[in-house]
């Protein structure tokens, strides 16, 4: 039993205030490093993603005879305000992106709501028909847009919006995919032994859905709008149809402008191209994190 003890009692001070060495453990060790392949792949995604961008402020800072160089050029030059001076000349550039931001972002914003309620209604409300309405909201997604542009432009010409914001913002403020997208959030994290506690306590729908059922789910709803607003700022053909005055004009249908002529300046349109891509560069940098805690919040808890 003594020599137990004494093993256990250091016998000098350097053994006393000696450090135990640490045991290598698995999140330090081999399990939890990432294989250089993987860096490889990422790396090369993110090029790939990124040179066209690069190589478009290329082309506008240089200008058109970049296109023709052989070799091509791939480093930028000192050209590029002059020719965003030009974009601006030859068409309302700052307006055509003012009416984006506003088209967008009131598109984004009533439609993650109305998108919302109807999935709430879809998940979790009782009422008869309610599966064959889901049924035919999904059937909707497998038509064309183009089909229905149409009937859409006709309706729009009776309430006599043709050439005004609201023909582009009211088509949009609800989509199947946004319904769908947040029926499934709603039904996989709102628990409906939380809907009952609330309505015990005298809470109507609208309360519940309000004060319970959104919050819950404004990751999802935050990530819907950001889809929503990327696919309206870069939407070309539905604007291009009802607006007409210039002033009106969304970003989209400013850089058409740019190639009325016969001859196309490349570098005309390459600059205003960078100019309409980098609202969109400046938005994902801010929130995207938040859009994809937001879509991987979604995928645990489904």
């Amino acid at each position: 039993m003594s020599d137990v003890i004494d093993q256990a009692i250091p016998q000098t001070p350097e053994e006393a205030f000696a450090r135990p060495e640490k045991t290598p453990s698995r999140r330090g060790g081999r399990l939890g490093r990432v294989p250089w392949p993987v860096y490889a792949m990422l790396i090369i995604a993110v090029v790939i993603s990124v040179f066209p961008l690069y190589y478009m402020f290329v082309i506008a800072s240089v200008g058109a005879s970049a296109v023709t160089s052989i070799p091509p050029r791939l480093y930028p030059g000192f050209n590029f305000f002059e020719i965003a001076g030009k974009v601006f000349e030859t068409v309302p550039f700052f307006q055509s992106l003012l009416n984006s931001v506003i088209v967008s972002l009131a598109i984004a914003v009533i439609a993650s709501l109305l998108c919302a309620l109807a999935g709430f209604a879809f998940a979790k409300m009782h009422f008869p028909g309610r599966n064959a309405l889901f049924l035919i909201v999904l059937l909707t997604m497998t038509v064309p847009a183009q089909l229905s542009v149409i009937p859409q432009y006709l309706i729009i010409s009776w309430l006599d919006w043709v050439d005004t914001l609201q023909a582009i913002i009211v088509p949009g403020l609800a989509s199947a995919f946004g319904i769908f997208w947040m029926r499934q959030h709603m039904a996989t994290t709102l628990s409906d032994e939380l809907m009952q506690a609330a309505r015990i306590d005298g809470a109507n729908s609208w309360q519940i859905f309000w004060r319970i059922g959104f919050p819950v789910v404004r990751p999802a709803a935050f990530v819907l709008g950001l889809i929503t607003f990327t696919a309206v700022w870069n939407d070309f053909m539905w604007p291009f149809i009802v607006l007409k005055s210039p002033e009106l004009f969304t970003v989209q249908i400013a850089l058409k402008q740019l190639q009325a002529n016969r001859t196309i300046d490349l570098a005309l349109t390459m600059g205003g191209s960078f100019m309409a891509t980098l609202p969109l560069l400046i938005v994902f940098f801010f929130v995207g994190r938040r859009m994809v805690a937001g879509i991987m919040d979604g995928a645990f808890k489904g």
